[in-house]
């Protein structure tokens, strides 16, 4: 398991978002070492990789969606589909991993890359109009959506740098077995997935963990 790519984003014009500068979802591959920490609570903080554009604070960024983490496998699955070249960084991941099955990692897994860096990944991507206007492929979010592969989204327990080809190495596997792929679904298509996301605790992003207690509140009642 390795890394590919670090992928750093550039600020672009979009009339989807409200933020001044527009996005940060065109991300490429650097040279080099990049220093990667937690960059504070969202709406303050941004992308936890330095140098990494992330515009629209307000649904973007913050500690617990720092990295987004995408296989290389997967972007081959969708070359094949597509019929297009998808080079590193086009799905706006800031990782592009090879050997990993990032959607069926666990929530709470923790992946120690390089020397120092500790992730641990707390939810699914979920697609939005912009990525829809970004790739400009018809029913792009619904074919997306269909396929399950949404990668993943990681906060930093423990800061460090990394590079291009640095070792991934699985340092925590949890007990139980919501991952990254069940994640997707429950929160996209199968709602009834929902309690099921408890059993990840403290490390299921905290926006989604609310979405599952609420749905377990209101069908208990």
């Amino acid at each position: 398991m390795r890394l590919l790519t670090v992928n750093l984003g550039r600020p672009m014009p979009s009339a989807l978002t409200p933020a001044e500068g527009g996005t940060g979802i065109d991300k490429r591959p650097v040279d080099g070492s990049v220093a990667v920490a937690a960059p504070g609570p969202r709406g303050i903080g941004a992308s936890g990789l330095a140098g990494d554009a992330v515009q629209d604070v307000r649904h973007h960024g913050g500690d617990d969606q720092a990295v987004y983490a995408y296989a290389r496998e997967d972007l081959d699955f969708w070359q094949r589909e597509l019929g297009r070249a998808l080079p590193n960084g086009v799905f706006g991941e800031n990782l592009t991993t090879c050997g990993v099955d990032v959607n069926n990692a666990r929530i709470g897994e923790r992946w120690q890359i390089g020397p120092r860096l500790l992730l641990e990944v707390t939810s699914p991507r979920i697609p939005c109009r912009l990525f829809q206007s970004w790739l400009d492929e018809d029913d792009w979010i619904k074919r997306f959506t269909a396929a399950g592969m949404p990668g993943a989204y990681l906060r930093v327990l423990e800061p460090g740098e990394i590079r291009a080809g640095d070792a991934i190495e699985l340092a925590h596997r949890p007990d139980h077995e919501v991952s990254v792929a069940l994640a997707f679904r429950a929160l996209t298509v199968e709602r009834e997935l929902l309690p099921r996301l408890l059993e990840a605790g403290d490390a299921l992003h905290p926006e989604e963990r609310a979405r599952a207690a609420k749905y377990v509140a209101q069908h208990d009642s």
